[in-house]
């Protein structure tokens, strides 16, 4: 699938993140118990948050998806997926890079469905984020796991706190998060490492429920050997 050409800034801000070392240590694929280090996250977010204005970064963007031809525009929405929360919108996935740009567009509160970002998760990658434009509730927890099935039995509020446009933040794979409630209109953007975990985690709030979550890429093994 052709990769759509990254608008300027993206371009600049890539450069900036090529410059920081962010492989795993090894080349081959992470167990899915063991975690790549997180190596540069903290000077990741620093450069994003130094780099990024909300609002020039918005002009950037509308008009860079205003001058998508159809195919390029083809291509984007293809990289791109909905969750129950919010529409994540892939911007930037070049192969040879250890990071992706992401923009993420939050649906208005009352099209929510329960499930992703207002479940108690961690992710298969390490990322850091910046609010463009609304804000959003954020909960960091600490979380228990059961010794045999590896799911999530019990969950520890540690911190809560108001986000609004212009704040930022980092967390890597190990961290679990919630989104509880998020403005209309909210938009962030993203950078992401390269996956270092095989699934993730979610704890369900209503339910006490706790899920474990395999991409369907990972699970093209699996597949063949079950026909």
């Amino acid at each position: 699938m052709p990769v759509s050409p990254a608008v300027p800034a993206l371009s600049q801000l890539a450069q900036r993140m090529r410059a920081i070392d962010l492989r795993p240590p090894t080349a081959h694929p992470p167990r899915s118990d063991a975690l790549a280090r997180p190596l540069g996250w903290a000077q990741v977010h620093s450069g994003v948050k130094s780099w990024v204005d909300g609002a020039a970064l918005r002009t950037v963007l509308r008009r860079h998806f205003a001058d998508l031809d159809p195919v390029r525009a083809d291509a984007l929405v293809a990289r791109s997926r909905e969750t129950t929360t919010h529409f994540a919108w892939c911007l930037r996935d070049d192969p040879g890079e250890p990071f992706t740009f992401w923009l993420h567009e939050y649906k208005p509160r009352h099209e929510w469905r329960p499930g992703y970002a207002d479940s108690v998760h961690n992710h298969r990658y390490h990322f850091c984020t910046v609010i463009l434009q609304g804000g959003y509730r954020h909960e960091r927890y600490r979380t228990s796991t059961d010794p045999e099935t590896g799911l999530i039995t019990a969950v520890r509020l540690t911190r809560r706190t108001e986000c609004r446009a212009g704040d930022s933040g980092f967390l890597t794979a190990a961290d679990f998060h919630r989104i509880p409630r998020a403005a209309d209109g909210t938009m962030t953007f993203l950078v992401k490492s390269r996956p270092v975990r095989r699934s993730s985690l979610s704890w369900d709030p209503a339910t006490g429920t706790g899920h474990r979550h395999v991409p369907v890429e990972s699970r093209l093994e699996e597949l063949t050997r079950r026909l």
